[in-house]
Parts: C-alpha cells; sequence; structure tokens
C-alpha cells in the first residue's frame, strides 16, 4: 500500500471537475487522457428528493500493482520509498499492457506522445512537500491528501460524527 492517500469527502463533492482540470494544466495533458475523474453516481430518490453522488477517482497505487509485472520494459514502476506508482516515460513503448492489466483504468493513453500517463499523485510535487495539484484546487475542500494512517484517522473520526448525529437525531 501506498504511503500515502487521497480522501474524498463525497458529501461535499459539487461535481465541479476543478480537480481534472488542474491536473492536465499540472501535467500538460491533451484531450483525452484523465488522470483523476469524478464519476457521477445516481441521481436517485433519496427521501422523495433525487440526489446524485460524485466519486473521486485517481490511481489507487496497489500494493501489488498489475500494472507494473504486465509492463515488459519496466516503465511502469512502483517506488520502494513511499508506494506511489509511476511511468518513467523514457522507458515506455506505448504497447498498453499496463492499461489492459489495471481494474481501475488508471493507466490513461496520451495520444500525443504515443505513451501511458497515469496518476503519480503529483510526486514532484509531494517530493517537495506539497500536496497533488487536484488537491489543492478543489473548491468545497472536499480533497483530502496524506499520509495513509492520518487519512484513515479522518475517515473514522467521520464515520464517528456520523454514527453520533443519526443516533442523536433519532431521540
Amino acid at each position: 500500500m501506498s504511503h500515502y492517500y487521497l480522501l474524498q469527502d463525497t458529501k461535499k463533492c459539487i461535481d465541479c471537475h476543478a480537480c481534472e482540470v488542474q491536473c492536465k494544466v499540472n501535467k500538460s495533458l491533451p484531450v483525452g487522457p484523465r488522470l483523476c475523474q469524478v464519476i457521477a453516481v445516481g441521481p436517485k430518490m433519496v427521501a422523495d428528493s433525487p440526489r446524485a453522488s460524485y466519486i473521486f477517482m485517481p490511481c489507487y497505487h496497489c500494493e501489488n500493482p498489475w500494472c507494473v509485472p504486465a509492463c515488459p520494459t519496466g516503465a511502469m514502476q512502483r517506488r520502494s520509498k513511499d508506494g506511489i506508482v509511476f511511468v518513467d516515460g523514457d522507458l515506455c513503448v506505448g504497447c498498453k499492457s499496463c492499461i489492459a492489466a489495471c481494474p481501475w483504468g488508471a493507466p490513461q493513453w496520451n495520444a500525443e506522445t504515443g505513451k501511458v500517463v497515469k496518476c503519480d499523485y503529483c510526486m514532484d510535487r509531494v517530493d517537495q512537500g506539497l500536496k497533488p495539484a487536484c488537491a489543492t484546487v478543489c473548491t468545497t475542500h472536499c480533497l483530502h491528501f496524506g499520509r495513509t494512517d492520518e487519512m484513515t484517522q479522518i475517515r473514522r473520526e467521520r464515520h464517528a460524527h456520523q454514527v453520533a448525529s443519526l443516533e442523536h437525531s433519532s431521540l
């Protein structure tokens, strides 16, 4: 597992796609590849009102990523120091084996370069102590980036607060 995690508060996301746009700007990507995506779920009826949720989908930087062994040139790599999975563009020959191997669709085809690109948590920024570009522009502050243990604690606290709110409202 990566030492880092991007946590989304789905209740705050408004589907503005600022994260996707900033990612493209930061990585100088053309139309086409999307290294993170906001996926709409719904709308569905909840308490007689239509509701939609928006799920942020970056690369999950798997502990045993399928994309890494699928790459015949070693371009797809996992950093041992922090578990970030990335593409070494100099080694990528554009065979798309990693794209076929990933069940999440994280590796994307860049037709302009003829190579694969994917979310790498903006590892150049992370190495400088900064957040990934997507997390810096979130208008509702629904994206949180940090060490996995910190993000797990935030998720636990959020869940405990929700449970306490539900219990209080049912009194």
